[in-house]
């Protein structure tokens, strides 16, 4: 069986972290939603997804193959239904296509249409379907990958001077990790430290937080409950019940809560969001399938931060807010709500980013990480330059 995930309805909700990657390469938990669906299928998978992201994310297609909804959150029961499914078939929930089992991929169409054998099931999962769902479900899936991950697998030892409250065994530490000096709260879930992090002096962390391969939480850090750290990234000051996909910094004192920053980001000094109205309504943010501001259902939502953009120091980002690709932002008060992939500005207004200059700013930056900037890189990003229409 060839597994595939492909992005169905929920690409287009879940812009504009899904501008520069498939949904199943969106991080959540400890791990991508791609790479939870390898370990628990023992295979590798590939993606269907939009034409112009296929070069860097390509389809693999044979024989027999099964496609799967790129949003759902797997689960073993889920995984053993879908590998009993039987050519032809198509497994569903309330209605909704989950997998289907084809011999041939319709990729110009929707593959989940046509004349499948329907099979219900009645098991209960998760499924990243908008933008604040990736900080929400956090926590829960911060549990499910530590329990999936660290199953009878033996920790490093605790370092001299780290102290723990809680279960200890709610802490796993991979080979290579290095922690001075810090206090681990595990009371109200498990704490994942990767390998090769670091856990700087003075730092204060409370589970379920997950601190992936390579990453760094900075001295003095305070981080709360359902907060990812992935891979290569820094964190420093007050960080609250939010994703950080990887490669990415915000090293610095301010407040980061209730948000989702992409790849190759960087928060400037004092960078600030706001995760609370003062009237304590439910938040508001841009839906790019609705054209328009929709209810989000949470009291609690900050700031949603795609690929590539960066903050100068001192900005504040207000409840809400969503930040397309490759933005350079700074400037005093308040920024707008809406800000559009490869705007450069701030309060004061936008410009279109230069492509060229994007270019050696992308360059540099991944060159940092040991990472190339090539050409399928640049076409994405001239791709998302070329369809991108920047408010003054």
């Amino acid at each position: 069986m060839n597994f595939i995930l492909y992005d169905g309805r929920w690409r287009e909700h879940l812009l504009p972290f899904t501008l520069t990657r498939p949904i199943g390469e969106i991080r959540v938990g400890i791990t991508t939603i791609k790479e939870k669906w390898e370990l628990l299928l023992d295979s590798q998978v590939s993606f269907l997804t939009q034409e112009y992201l296929q070069q860097k994310y390509p389809l693999v297609i044979k024989d027999d193959n099964v496609l799967i909804e790129s949003s759902i959150i797997p689960t073993k029961e889920l995984v053993t239904e879908i590998l009993a499914l039987n050519k032809g078939a198509a497994l569903t929930s309330n209605g909704e296509v989950v997998a289907v089992r084809c011999k041939t991929v319709t990729v110009n169409d929707n593959p989940f249409e046509g004349n499948y054998k329907l099979v219900e099931t009645g098991l209960k999962f998760l499924a990243i379907q908008y933008p604040w769902h990736i900080y929400k479900l956090n926590p829960e899936i911060i549990k499910q990958d530590f329990n999936r991950i660290t199953a009878g697998r033996k920790s490093m030892p605790v370092p001299d001077g780290v102290f723990v409250s809680g279960d200890s065994g709610m802490l796993f530490i991979e080979e290579g990790a290095n922690i001075k000096f810090s206090s681990i709260n595990t009371e109200e879930g498990p704490v994942y430290i990767g390998k090769s992090a670091r856990v700087m002096e003075g730092s204060k962390i409370r589970g379920p937080f997950a601190l992936c391969d390579h990453a760094t939480v900075k001295m003095g850090a305070k981080i709360y409950e359902g907060t990812t750290v992935g891979p290569w990234s820094k964190v420093g000051g007050e960080v609250s019940n939010s994703v950080i996909f990887g490669y990415s910094s915000k090293a610095h004192d301010g407040y980061l809560g209730n948000s989702v920053i992409g790849e190759w980001c960087n928060l400037g000094a004092d960078t600030n969001t706001s995760n609370l109205k003062n009237t304590y309504e439910d938040i508001r943010v841009w839906s790019f399938t609705e054209q328009s501001f929709i209810n989000t259902g949470e009291q609690f939502c900050g700031l949603l931060m795609a690929d590539h953009s960066k903050s100068g120091i001192n900005t504040m980002f207000n409840t809400g807010t969503v930040v397309g690709v490759f933005c350079n932002i700074y400037g005093a008060g308040y920024q707008r709500t809406l800000i559009p992939s490869f705007s450069w500005g701030g309060t004061h207004g936008f410009k279109l980013y230069n492509l060229n200059k994007l270019y050696k700013v992308a360059e540099a930056v991944m060159m940092r990480r040991g990472c190339v900037f090539d050409e399928t890189e640049k076409d994405i990003l001239a791709y998302l330059h070329r369809n991108t229409i920047v408010r003054k």
